[in-house]
């Protein structure tokens, strides 16, 4: 079935992906959306089996075959796609029959990842600020009465001629300065950032060398750099603390897994970085992003902590204080970045994008 050149030029232009098949799901045509989709070529794919750049689920492939029988259309929603390569999609996707070629079935696919991970980006953008807004509200509700408290044990401890009765008001003093420390800690970096041209595989390697001397030999690292990645704006010493914050975390997850379920395998961190082109954060387009990624091969994160692991005192440790990676997301908010989380048990994920241009 030959595409007609006054159609396929129209088919060549469309941003959605268009995909034919024939002759048992053989790959006729793909337009450069789908060949950009599917990581190929019609040049090289054309009269190969739809398998052969879908490796999809038995269900998705039989559905497909059912309809090139049937003729039957359908429609789906942010299903899945594995590609030949790997690379997971999620798309939506509409299958019609051919009018002038019954067993061929067309495929027009529209990815959804990106709309996705806008839509997602803006809900943590949205609870980063609610929950700023409320630790600021509950701060100055604590801190007016801490002071007050503080104050009156400090006239009662020059009053009292008794060392034991003024070993109590010394508790009262110091129990108010470690609540006036948590509620501090709680709204997080209280100056703005010293921008200065920064390398991120500095601050990298900089917390890997205090992770390393912390865990005494215990813990691997493995690095995969983008060396091609440009200085930018940044404040060193916060970043330095926000991503010690995050692997950290990753670094106590993996070894307690290790103890706990006796495995031979390693406590891992991994730190990789790329260079992203033209990349959405939020509301807003940049030309060049800088992804790093903080992986750990720790038991992942229940599903009920996640979507909220970005809260103050959240955590899923005992001993855990929750504030760690509230402040790194504030701190990376504060470079116009964002922190995000990928977990399954096993593997953790921490995704952080920072722009690699001057946006103050």
């Amino acid at each position: 079935m030959a595409v007609p050149a006054e159609y396929k030029n129209i088919l060549d232009s469309l941003t959605t992906a268009v995909l034919v098949l024939k002759d048992g799901l053989r790959v006729q045509y793909l337009n450069p959306a789908a060949e950009s989709l599917f990581e190929t070529s019609i040049t090289r794919s054309r009269g190969l089996p739809i398998h052969h750049i879908l490796a999809d689920s038995e269900d998705t492939l039989k559905t497909l075959y059912a309809a090139a029988h049937t003729g039957q259309s359908y429609t789906r929603r942010e299903a899945e796609f594995v590609l030949a390569s790997g690379t997971r999609l999620t798309v939506d996707y509409s299958v019609t029959s051919a009018s002038l070629e019954p067993s061929a079935l067309t495929i027009e696919i529209q990815p959804r990842d990106r709309l996705l991970r806008i839509s997602r980006e803006e809900e943590i953008i949205s609870q980063q600020e609610t929950t700023r807004i409320l630790v600021r509200g509950m701060a100055h509700e604590i801190k007016n009465p801490l002071g007050g408290i503080r104050g009156a044990a400090q006239l009662l401890d020059r009053e009292l001629d008794s060392e034991d009765q003024r070993e109590y008001t010394q508790v009262i003093i110091a129990e108010a300065d470690r609540l006036r420390s948590l509620v501090d800690r709680m709204l997080g970096p209280n100056k703005a950032p010293k921008l200065a041209a920064t390398n991120i595989h500095e601050v990298l390697e900089r917390v890997r060398t205090l992770l390393e001397a912390e865990s005494r030999g215990r813990l691997s690292f493995h690095r995969n750099y983008d060396p091609s990645i440009p200085e930018f704006p940044g404040d060193k010493e916060q970043l330095i603390q926000a991503f010690l914050n995050i692997a950290r975390n990753a670094m106590e997850a993996a070894v307690e897994n290790q103890s706990d379920n006796n495995s031979s395998t390693p406590p891992t961190i991994t730190f990789r970085t790329r260079a992203l082109r033209q990349f959405t954060i939020g509301h807003r387009r940049y030309r060049l992003v800088c992804r790093v990624e903080v992986l750990d091969n720790g038991p992942g994160i229940p599903a009920d902590l996640l979507q909220n692991v970005f809260y103050p005192m959240i955590s899923g440790r005992a001993i855990g204080t929750g504030l760690g990676l509230s402040i790194t997301q504030s701190i990376i908010g504060q470079h116009n970045g964002l922190v995000e989380c990928e977990s399954k048990p096993g593997r953790t994920n921490f995704i952080i994008f920072l722009p690699l241009e001057d946006n103050q």
